[in-house]
């Protein structure tokens, strides 16, 4: 088995080989500690499941979601991250990822889902499942952050965290008019009025860490 571990912290990185090492034999692993790095190993191999993080140096994990299935469709992604799934998961498997745990999950659950995953199938935690079944019977509407493109969301979530628009520009590499346009844009979509407005609605969703 081929396994590609892109993760922006080297001990954890370490403890993951460690751990799937235990789990499968034969095992070769690739390692990316950035956005780009992960990305060109994925267009140099093959891999048979790349094990992602969501925040990475250069790009958040779900922009290099898409270029990992850009440049691989048929390569299986599973996010594992430190940030619960009310913020990301839904968001994550809309845009195609195989799985999504978090990182306090047990070393069972992770060899489970990936031996899922590398089968052609998709793994969320029985927490998850569970919430989505119940969402589906109740016919429940979207959380109102789920209307929001990837990139308005990581500016909600930033904003709710205290960041200034010249401080999220200069983190996301924007201009700060591009920035107050996607604040904008998440007022329009949400139906709220100020910045106050969102920041309440982000911690009530527990949309940061």
């Amino acid at each position: 088995m081929r396994i590609l571990i892109a993760d922006d912290h080297a001990m954890f990185r370490r403890g993951l080989r460690e751990t799937l090492a235990e789990a499968f034999s034969r095992v070769t692993f690739g390692e990316a500690k950035t956005a780009a790095e992960t990305v060109e190993l994925a267009r140099r191999h093959v891999w048979d499941v790349v094990i992602l993080d969501i925040s990475m140096p250069g790009k958040s994990g779900l922009d290099i979601l898409d270029d990992v299935r850009r440049l691989r469709p048929g390569t299986p992604v599973l996010l594992l991250t430190m940030h619960p799934e009310q913020q990301y998961a839904r968001r994550a498997l809309k845009a195609g990822a195989a799985g999504y745990l978090t990182k306090d999950s047990v070393p069972d659950e992770l060899k489970t889902a990936i031996n899922k995953i590398v089968g052609g199938g998709r793994y969320v935690s029985a927490t998850l499942a569970e919430k989505l079944a119940v969402d589906l019977r109740k016919g429940a509407d979207l959380p109102l952050h789920e209307l929001l493109s990837d990139r308005e969301f990581q500016v909600l979530r930033m904003l709710a965290s205290g960041k200034t628009v010249k401080e999220m520009a200069e983190e996301l590499s924007l201009s700060v008019k591009t920035v107050s346009t996607y604040r904008g844009r998440i007022l329009e979509k949400t139906g709220m009025k100020t910045n106050a407005d969102l920041i309440r609605y982000a911690l009530e969703a527990q949309l940061v860490d």
